[in-house]
């Protein structure tokens, strides 16, 4: 399938009557090449075109290959600030102005990703933390620059090179608020430039985000039919974008899946989706960073009727993280981060950027930083008592309010779950119930809406877990 989408793709790319060199939209003014790996620079050209790329006192040179696509790599280059010029000679010569050496990532998704930086001026003030409303018009750092992917912006290069912006102005208004904001705290942090690609599309399922020729190679789907259009996005919105040399990927996809009420079939999905993504870039160490699903109540139609059980986000996010035993892989919790549970589109944008560049610092980047909340490790049982043991306490844990503990349930044999009394202990959650007097399960924040008030010390929330999880066990390869 990618052999026959290349032979398009040049098709489009030869239609010139000059066989020009033509280099795909994601080359432009202004755009990021990334640092300390070896740089893939390509394009098409008349077949047998000798090609010259010259950048950073290198100069390389190939020969177009009888498809009329050629391919040169960059020996691995330092972080530089100062715009350099990129030159591509063949017939003809293009010349890539003001090119920044530093970090390139790819932000992917439905709508909480596409969500566009214009809305944040129009937001309510939240319930809590820093409010950032003015973000746009206080945007002046011409170290982060951006590239929003369009549905057909790839499909034909249009000779023009301007997809790159400093990320200011209208350019930013139009772009990603969960990306931008992602890659502004990287920029601080290592202060070194920053690239960030975003590829989204509202209410889109997983599907159109890999091809089925990807889902098919994944033995659980092997022989079943995949509906969603696979490959619809990836085609055109993904595969285009390979070999550009980036860092790795920051996804926040899935409520259109839930809607469809999945669970373990998603994290297949999303384990065959990772797995393309790092085949299309020759990488299978690339960051893969995803978005655990903010509160919402999904069981109500917009009638107020009942569609689903309460439990179906739980137990996405439960699949969801399945992921996490495969490498190089992270999320970040959002239970903490919706004012309005009737809102799919949770305000917090700007946190949410934040949280996963702590992830992409922390593991991408080696910083020694917190970047995690409380994770469950295990139950013990002492008498009437359950103690949670957790991981990632950090300075311990607290509840971020100052008040009791909520979102913990506990259920005996007869498997009824009622509320928690829950007390801090160090590093431990020592629960009770009067009306279980020999608990036997244990969950959290085992709700669409629940919100609880369990973090560390840094402010990390906890995140959802069920002690009698059917599928902890389950490898997804």
């Amino acid at each position: 399938m990618r052999r026959v989408v290349i032979f398009l793709y040049l098709a489009i790319f030869c239609v010139s009557a000059k066989a020009d060199i033509v280099l795909p939209n994601v080359f432009a003014h202004h755009m990021v090449l990334q640092r300390d790996q070896p740089v893939s620079v390509f394009g098409s050209a008349d077949v047998g075109e000798d090609v010259v790329v010259e950048f950073d006192g290198q100069r390389k040179s190939t020969r177009a290959n009888a498809d009329g696509y050629w391919k040169i790599e960059l020996k691995a280059m330092k972080a530089n600030s100062v715009g350099q010029t990129l030159r591509i000679r063949g017939k003809n010569e293009i010349r890539l102005n003001d090119v920044l050496v530093g970090e390139v990532w790819l932000c992917s998704g439905q709508s909480n990703m596409e969500y566009p930086m214009r809305k944040i001026a129009k937001e309510k003030a939240p319930l809590k933390g820093e409010f950032p409303q003015h973000a746009v018009a206080e945007a002046n750092n011409a170290q982060i620059r951006i590239f929003l992917v369009r549905r057909k912006f790839l499909a034909k290069p249009d000779g023009r090179y301007e997809g790159w912006s400093v990320a200011q102005d209208s350019a930013l208004r139009q772009f990603s608020a969960p990306a931008y904001f992602f890659g502004k705290k990287l920029q601080e942090e290592l202060g070194v430039p920053v690239g960030i690609i975003s590829s989204a599309v509202s209410g889109s399922r997983i599907e159109p985000w890999l091809s089925e020729s990807a889902l098919q190679a994944s033995p659980y789907f092997k022989d079943k039919k995949v509906d969603g259009d696979p490959g619809k996005f990836y085609h055109s919105m993904i595969e285009p974008l390979a070999p550009y040399t980036i860092k790795g990927f920051v996804w926040y996809q899935g409520e259109t899946n839930v809607f469809l009420k999945e669970t373990v079939e998603y994290a297949y999905k999303l384990n065959a989706l990772i797995t393309e993504w790092r085949d299309a870039w020759h990488n299978p160490k690339m960051p893969f960073y995803f978005t655990q699903l903010a509160p919402f109540h999904y069981s109500l139609d917009e009638k107020g009727e009942v569609r689903m059980a309460r439990t179906v986000l739980p137990e996405f996010r439960e699949a969801q993280d399945l992921i996490l035993q495969i490498p190089y892989t992270a999320r970040i919790i959002t239970t903490d981060l919706a004012d309005n549970v009737h809102d799919i589109h949770p305000n917090y944008k700007w946190e949410i950027g934040r949280r996963h560049a702590l992830k992409a610092l922390k593991y991408a980047y080696k910083k020694d930083i917190p970047a995690d909340g409380p994770e469950f490790r295990k139950v013990t049982y002492q008498g009437k008592k359950a103690l949670v043991h957790f991981s990632g306490a950090g300075d311990g844990l607290q509840a971020v309010d100052g008040k009791p503990l909520t979102g913990f349930e506990v259920a005996g044999i007869d498997d009824k779950y009622y509320p928690a009394d829950a007390v801090i202990r160090n590093a431990t959650i020592v629960l009770e119930s009067a009306n279980v007097p020999q608990i036997q399960q244990v969950r959290f924040a085992w709700d669409e809406a629940a919100q609880p008030n369990l973090v560390n010390g840094t402010g990390l929330p906890a995140a959802p877990f069920r002690t009698n999880n059917p599928n902890k066990n389950l490898k997804l390869k």
